[in-house]
């Protein structure tokens, strides 16, 4: 008999503190139809054909279309502008943010960067869409980006894809050049998604 209370009891306690968790993402109501995949090359698959990248890979896992709204060489500047057409006229029910490479690279202000992740992320939520927030550090390189990552994705209450490129980015037999990920790497980061999206999925996924 005691164990049997135990077993219930601890089965309570999951149960409350898996919907706890769940409740502190936004929109989880989402009317959206399509999943958005909106950031620069990681997203758009630079270095291998359209169907290896991650987009079009987290399209065969899920129930929902998937529209790869990737833009190569883009920092956080640039995909702002562009948010209205190619995020929030396209009915999103979910929208994967994955930005800040090119930011790096072009030396823009951690606190620029910061703020046009937050307006991103503040428009997307008005939309009424869910927000994934991909973690792009790798490492040592861009480290100093993982607080902002998850400041925001605690103050908005998104999921946090964390580490998406972490044992790729040193791992030249998983990268097409001395950045991107090749086919392989592209799988790995679609599974990395995948696992952090999959509960907000209402039972679509394959």
């Amino acid at each position: 008999m005691k164990n049997k209370i135990l077993i219930i009891s601890l089965l309570c306690f999951y149960v409350i503190n898996l919907t706890a968790c769940e409740s502190k993402i936004s929109n989880l109501n989402s009317k959206g139809k399509n999943i958005i995949c909106y950031g620069d090359s990681l997203t758009a698959g630079e270095g291998v054909e359209p169907k290896f990248s991650y987009p079009s890979l987290l399209a065969k896992e899920v129930n929902y279309p998937v529209i790869n709204a990737g833009m190569s060489g883009e920092s956080t500047t640039e995909g702002l502008k562009r948010i209205k057409t190619d995020v929030l006229e396209k009915n999103p029910y979910l929208v994967i943010i994955e930005f800040g490479g090119n930011d790096y690279l072009e030396k823009m202000s951690l606190e620029d960067t910061y703020k046009n992740l937050e307006e991103m992320i503040k428009q997307i939520k008005s939309s009424g869409a869910i927000i994934a927030l991909v973690e792009t550090r790798a490492g040592l390189v861009m480290g100093e980006y993982s607080s902002i990552y998850r400041r925001l994705s605690r103050k908005y209450n998104t999921i946090l894809v964390p580490n998406i490129l972490d044992g790729i980015f040193t791992q030249p037999k998983l990268k097409s050049d001395y950045v991107h990920p090749n086919a392989e790497g592209y799988r790995l980061m679609s599974q990395r998604v995948l696992k952090a999206i999959k509960p907000y999925l209402k039972g679509n996924h394959k």
